[in-house]
């Protein structure tokens, strides 16, 4: 065991000097175009606000090059990383792909990802870079990519690094701080660098407000994929369960457990959802796919969809608990009826009798399912729960510094998947949630619940935890179902999303309905890296600074992850 720990140990040092050593290497080495993290321009272009639709046009007409888009994000990445922790790796190859990416074009190369730099979370195995899941347990182990990661370049992407991450998908102990990893350190929102980024997929939703990527990958097990969105600002898919592999992803449950894209706006939210799609023998729930899936979600975006939906308002537990949210919530309704939707005010999603056996059901899923994923993982790392608990209390000074490991712990204190206790946990909870989506669906004949996805950022707190009061994550997750999160309005310049949620294989109508509400309000604005929120001075209340021109624990019992 010594010689295993000082390995792990050897490795995670290399692992934290080796953001800094790639990115200022290949910053360095060409011209840098916008000279401070203001900037969001590269041959004369914001890409902060250019789709990838529109990114590939411009290459296409050699007015800009991969290779120049990966050298801004790289410079990115060097000047703001250091506040912001969004980042564990970047990939050593990045410019050689991004040149590869170019010739490809200039030989008739025309994929719908060629050359785009995508940022993925640190839990999904990405050939020649450590995937951690955040835990110095598994620093240093580089296994080959992932199904999506394959996905992903085939499609053309460009595989630019590994963002930050709660540290075991925020599945490890009670206090936790979003964003938090042994890893990585302490995630930070970049409109206000002392609030929380939320979920585990913390790194992938600031990473993408934060201009660090064109796009970046996040997973979700129940709230980890919407919330990081929503506190980023940014567009958020949690697919139907099966619509992404999973194999090769550090896991929490095989019977919740996704994939998905976090971007700046719902074109690119399509344009990769397509991309990730695919038929996984190594994932049995993927065999669903055909009939269900496409292959290309841009044909999907309609601007005009909110005219003649149907739109029911999920309001207990959603409603009432943060005054700010509130307020954009209301602004959003009333905006969706001027653009036609029919509101049907409250419906209601009965998930409450969903979360204990859910809990109950995660807890026995995650022992089983993280021995399956270790042990693929080298001789040299821990082959199951007992092991990791085991590391965590050998290197407590890093690992169990601020909050403990209680969940691996009733984890570990679980049985097998045999158990009744198990089987009946799980049944129950995915037919509670998925009773409780089509039965609200179908009784008021709605295209779509929404509900907040979450409130504005608390303040980071590494002591006491984190500082839930709203979260509409569960039903879909639970249940295994589609929701997209979009960027819905600000208070005090914190962002706050509308979650739109559907029934099984909805990503259709629910990517239609998102792209309706963004193209009729452009609420987005880009961060600012603010040190914290002036909150004095105000001089007409709470609410002076939510946007109105756009116009959990409803939720979950625990935090997003």
């Amino acid at each position: 065991m010594t010689g295993r720990i000082r390995t792990w140990l050897a490795s995670s040092c290399g692992l934290v000097l080796l953001v800094g050593a790639l990115v200022a290497a290949s910053a360095s080495s060409s011209a840098r175009e916008g000279n401070d993290f203001t900037s969001t321009r590269v041959s004369g272009i914001n890409v902060d606000a250019t789709t990838i639709p529109q990114l590939q046009h411009l290459m296409d007409q050699h007015k800009l090059s991969s290779e120049k888009l990966v050298t801004f994000y790289l410079h990115r990445i060097e000047e703001l990383n250091p506040k912001l922790h969004a980042v564990i790796t970047v990939s050593p190859t990045a410019k050689a792909d991004a040149r590869a990416a170019d010739r490809a074009r200039r030989n008739g190369d025309h994929r719908p990802l060629l050359g785009i730099p995508v940022l993925v979370k640190d839990n999904i195995d990405t050939t020649g870079m450590p995937t951690t899941a955040g835990s110095l347990a598994l620093a240093g182990s580089t296994p080959p990519n992932a199904f999506i990661v394959e996905r992903l370049r085939a499609a053309g992407a460009l595989i630019l690094g590994k963002t930050n991450l709660s540290e075991w998908a925020n599945f490890r102990g009670n206090q936790s701080s979003s964003g938090w990893s042994g890893v990585g350190g302490q995630t930070n929102l970049a409109y206000a660098l002392d609030r929380n980024p939320c979920g585990s997929s913390s790194g992938s939703g600031v990473a993408a407000s934060a201009d660090l990527a064109t796009v970046t990958i996040g997973t979700e097990t129940d709230g980890s994929i919407v919330c990081p969105a929503s506190a980023s600002g940014d567009v958020g898919i949690k697919p139907t369960l099966g619509l992404a592999s999973r194999s090769g992803i550090v896991p929490i449950s095989a019977e919740q457990d996704t994939a998905g894209p976090i971007t700046r706006n719902v074109t690119d939210a399509a344009v990769v959802l397509g991309a990730i799609t695919g038929v996984d023998p190594s994932d049995p729930a993927t065999s669903a796919q055909p009939g269900n899936v496409h292959t290309d979600y841009t044909t999907f975006l309609h601007a005009g969809a909110l005219n003649g939906a149907r739109i029911g308002v999920w309001r207990a537990g959603n409603f009432g608990l943060s005054p700010e949210t509130d307020v954009i919530m209301e602004a959003a309704i009333a905006k969706m009826k001027a653009l036609g939707a029919t509101i049907v005010d409250p419906t209601d999603i009965p998930i409450g009798p969903a979360f204990d056996p859910e809990f109950t059901a995660l807890l026995f899923e995650f022992k089983h399912d993280i021995a399956a994923y270790l042990a693929h993982t080298a001789p040299q790392y821990p082959k199951t729960l007992q092991d990791l608990i085991d590391f965590n209390n050998a290197h407590s000074a890093q690992e169990l510094q601020f909050f403990g490991q209680e969940v691996f712990e009733q984890a570990q204190a679980t049985g097998t998947l045999s158990d009744p206790a198990y089987i009946k946990a799980r049944h129950d909870a995915t037919s509670i949630a998925q009773k409780a989506i089509d039965d609200t669906l179908a009784t008021n004949h709605l295209d779509a619940i929404i509900a907040p996805t979450s409130t504005p950022a608390w303040t980071t707190d590494l002591i006491n935890g984190d500082h839930f009061s709203v979260g509409s994550s569960s039903p879909a997750a639970i249940s295994g179902y589609a929701s997209i999160t979009v960027p819905a309005g600000t208070s005090f310049d914190l962002p706050v999303g509308v979650s739109f949620i559907a029934g099984k294989w909805a990503e259709p109508k629910l990517i239609a309905l998102a792209y309706a509400w963004e193209q009729a309000t452009h609420v987005r604005k880009p961060p600012q890296f603010l040190p914290s929120i002036p909150v004095t001075g105000m001089t007409s209340g709470r609410h002076d600074r939510v946007r109105t021109d756009a116009p959990q624990r409803a939720a979950t019992p625990h935090a997003p992850m």
